[in-house]
Formats: C-alpha cells, structure tokens, sequence
C-alpha cells in the first residue's frame, strides 16, 4: 500500500496550499504586520499626559 501523500504531484500541493482559505488568512495577517509596522514608530502620546 502505496503513501498517498507520495502521489502527490507539485500542482496539487500547490492548488491545496494556495486555496482560497489561505489566501485570505495570508491577506489577512499581512495587513495586520504592515499596520504594526506602520504605527510602531509613533510614540503613545496618553502615556505622556500627567506629566
């Protein structure tokens, strides 16, 4: 009895990795890096207010 996962051409794993669920957990997790990315650099002006 033969792996099936050994069948497996390089189109199917490609197909199965690239579906439309992981795409948009991708797109979805790249947007939140870039926007942490993006505000990182500002400071936290509330911390600063009692002083």
């Amino acid at each position: 009895m033969a792996d099936v996962r050994l069948s497996m051409t390089p189109e199917k794993i490609l197909r199965a990795v690239l579906s439309r669920e992981n795409l948009c957990a991708i797109l979805v997790c790249a947007a939140l890096i870039l926007f942490l990315i993006v505000t990182a650099d500002q400071s936290p002006q509330w911390i600063y207010q009692g002083f």
